[in-house]
């Protein structure tokens, strides 16, 4: 397992041999900025859940927050998992029950452009998403007061302030943090982990 510093935000990737093979299934939580891990997620060759699949229902529609956290409790019962996301209101869950979190800490603008890259992909494709018949529009995207581009705009900088604090919670202590800044250092730490495996 791939260790990190928790006092430490140095960007520092720790090098393959302390990565213990034998456990490679550990649960792990990725807490990426929209959008920033998909790639990183299939080379851990672990199946992972999207909480965005789980929340919202067709219709774009939220689901009712109990319901919403059952689906999170079931999906983190198991011994080996990967959750995708980071919702405040199954934080307690999600948090709670991980060994490790990946935090991808990308730089606004890059991830505000594969947003809108990855967006306007999704509407010339009309992807569905979440088998829920949900597509994404120049709507969503662009237009409403809640769109996704808002949303990051909002919550993007007050991540940023908010996690260190949030990590080092008495709840949250146990959790391995894995904080990479750059798609460069993503990419040479999964270089890492895949040598390793």
């Amino acid at each position: 397992m791939i260790l990190w510093q928790r006092a430490n935000f140095t960007g520092e990737i720790l090098a393959p041999d302390r990565y213990d093979e034998a456990n490679h299934h550990y649960r792990r939580n990725r807490l990426w900025q929209n959008h920033a891990g998909e790639t990183a997620c299939r080379a851990l060759r672990i199946q992972h859940t999207e909480l965005d699949s789980l929340y919202w229902l067709p219709g774009w529609k939220p689901s009712p927050l109990l319901a919403f956290r059952e689906k999170v409790e079931a999906v983190t019962s198991g011994e080996t998992w990967i959750v995708d996301g980071n919702y405040s209101r199954a934080r307690d869950i999600v948090w709670g029950r991980a060994d490790t979190l990946i935090w991808l800490d990308y730089p606004l603008w890059l991830v505000f452009g594969r947003s809108i890259r990855r967006g306007l992909r999704r509407i010339r494709s009309r992807e569905e998403l979440w088998e829920t018949g949900n597509r994404e529009t120049w709507r969503n995207l662009f237009f409403k007061r809640d769109s996704l581009l808002v949303w990051l705009l909002k919550t993007h900088p007050r991540h940023r302030r908010e996690y260190p604090a949030l990590f080092g919670q008495q709840g949250y202590a146990h959790l391995h943090i894995i904080h990479l800044y750059s798609p460069r250092e993503t990419t040479k730490w999964l270089e890492q982990i895949e040598s390793a495996v």
